[in-house]
């Protein structure tokens, strides 16, 4: 017996919320199946921490090295995922025209920033959750309000955002990629993650205070390490960067 019926097609977006969850959940699976950027977003933090941690190549000052360097390798990872990772992946989706194609989709274009978004904070808990198990291993011990920890990884990833989508959007894919490069290997350097900004000379010392990353790990370290309640220079230099990256990557960002 065959039973036939009338069906009415429903033509139409999915309800906006699917279309971002299944975005994210596609870009977090693209971030983690890339093993460049699982190189650069878990391997190298991981490594720093225990070589560092395990030997005595850096004066970190008094105390565990360990307590030092868990914060300033936290900041690192939040840079790693939302500035570099973001920006070489970002870039690339411009120039092969994956960005044009989902901007002509249902999916708005800011749903689809804010999918990209959801993504790296999957992918930074990931990372916190390994850096802090491992940090716990070698013999850390936090302090601090853990309220002050998110809103700093949250104003972190913030403004690593922006300026990650501003260099994508604006720079070539090959220039993003060698830009973003230089730039993860300067800070980490000079952002207060491994060496401390105290070893730096005093006029160095100023400019490279007011620089997300260092902001980033000093106030990491001041709650984490020292105890304190609320490190609000610190939130209001990411704070102002957040703003001027977000503000920046949504005047001059190019889709094609």
């Amino acid at each position: 017996m065959t039973v036939t019926g009338t069906f009415t097609p429903r033509p139409g977006a999915a309800p906006l919320g699917r279309m971002i969850r299944a975005q994210a959940a596609l870009e977090t699976r693209m971030l983690l199946r890339n093993a460049e950027q699982l190189l650069l977003t878990v391997v190298i933090p991981t490594l720093l921490l225990v070589l560092f941690s395990a030997v005595d190549i850096v004066d970190t000052g008094s105390g565990k090295a360990v307590d030092f360097l868990t914060p300033g390798v936290l900041a690192l990872a939040v840079m790693s995922t939302a500035f570099t990772g973001q920006a070489i992946a970002t870039g690339f989706e411009r120039r092969y025209g994956v960005l044009k194609r989902l901007g002509a989709s249902p999916l708005p274009r800011w749903a689809l920033m804010t999918a990209k978004t959801c993504s790296v904070l999957v992918t930074e808990v990931l990372q916190v959750a390994l850096l802090t198990v491992i940090a716990f291993a070698l013999g850390w011990s936090p302090h601090g309000n853990p309220f002050a920890v998110v809103a700093l990884l949250l104003l972190g990833t913030a403004a690593f955002s922006g300026l990650g989508l501003l260099m994508a959007g604006t720079l070539k894919a090959e220039a993003t990629l060698a830009a973003a490069n230089l730039v993860f290997l300067l800070l980490l350097v000079g952002g207060g993650v491994i060496v401390p900004l105290e070893k730096f000379p005093g006029a160095v010392q100023s400019v490279l205070g007011v620089l997300p990353i260092s902001a980033l790990s000093d106030g990491l370290r001041d709650v984490l390490r020292d105890g304190a309640v609320m490190p609000w220079a610190d939130l209001g230099i990411l704070g102002v960067w957040a703003v001027l990256g977000l503000g920046a990557a949504g005047r001059f960002f190019r889709w094609e």
